[in-house]
C-alpha cells in the first residue's frame, strides 16, 4: 500500500479526472478530492488491502460524489424541461419508428482503438444538461442501478427516469453524430 503523503501524487490526477467527468465542476471536483483524501486516512485502519490504494480511493470518491448530487437534488426541483414530450415525439412516427433513422457508424472494433473518440464523448458528455449529465454518467459510465438513482437524484418515477435517460442518449448520440462520427 501506497503511503498517505504519497497519494496526491500518485493518485490526484486519476482521482480529480474521475470526479470532474461525473460533476464537470472544477472547484467542486478539487474539493471532492480532498475529501476522499481525508476520508481515506481516517480509515486507514479499517483498510484491509483487498483492492489497490487507487481503487479504494475511487470508491471513497464515487460515495463522495453520490452523496454530494443527493444533497443537490434536495434542494433543487426537476428541471421540467427534461420531462417535456413535444421535442421527443417529433422524432419517432406513429408505430415507435425513428422518423429519420440514425446515421450509421465505423465498425466500433476501429473506432474503439482511436483515443479521440474518448475525448469526444466527455466533450459531449460535459455539453448535456446537469441532471441529464449525471443520470448519463452514473448509470452508464458508473453503472448504478435505476432503483439508487430515482433516490439519489430525487426523481418522482421509474417512467420519468427512463424517459430522461432516453432524452440524454438521443442528446449524446446527437452530439456525437455532428462531433465526431461525421468527422471520421
Amino acid at each position: 500500500m501506497d503511503k498517505p503523503e504519497q497519494w496526491l501524487d500518485e493518485h490526484g490526477d486519476a482521482l480529480f479526472a474521475f470526479a470532474l467527468a461525473r460533476i464537470n465542476e472544477r472547484s467542486a471536483a478539487e474539493d471532492l478530492v480532498q475529501e476522499t483524501l481525508l476520508a481515506a486516512f481516517e480509515a486507514l485502519d479499517d483498510f484491509r488491502g483487498d483492492a489497490s490504494t487507487r481503487t479504494w480511493l475511487i470508491s471513497i470518491l464515487k460515495n463522495k460524489i453520490i452523496h454530494r448530487i443527493r444533497k443537490l437534488r434536495r434542494e433543487a426541483p426537476l428541471d421540467p424541461d427534461i420531462v417535456d414530450d413535444t421535442e421527443w415525439q417529433a422524432k419517432f412516427d406513429d408505430t415507435g419508428h425513428w422518423v429519420v433513422a440514425p446515421t450509421g457508424w465505423r465498425d466500433p472494433s476501429t473506432v474503439v482503438e482511436n483515443d479521440a473518440l474518448g475525448d469526444a464523448l466527455m466533450r459531449c458528455i460535459a455539453r448535456l444538461p446537469e441532471q441529464l449529465r449525471t443520470l448519463i454518467v452514473l448509470r452508464d459510465i458508473d453503472g448504478v442501478e435505476s432503483r439508487e438513482l430515482i433516490e439519489i437524484l430525487n426523481i418522482s418515477s421509474a417512467n420519468n427516469l427512463w424517459v430522461m435517460l432516453s432524452r440524454g442518449r438521443e442528446k449524446l448520440r446527437d452530439c456525437m453524430e455532428k462531433t465526431w462520427f461525421r468527422e471520421i
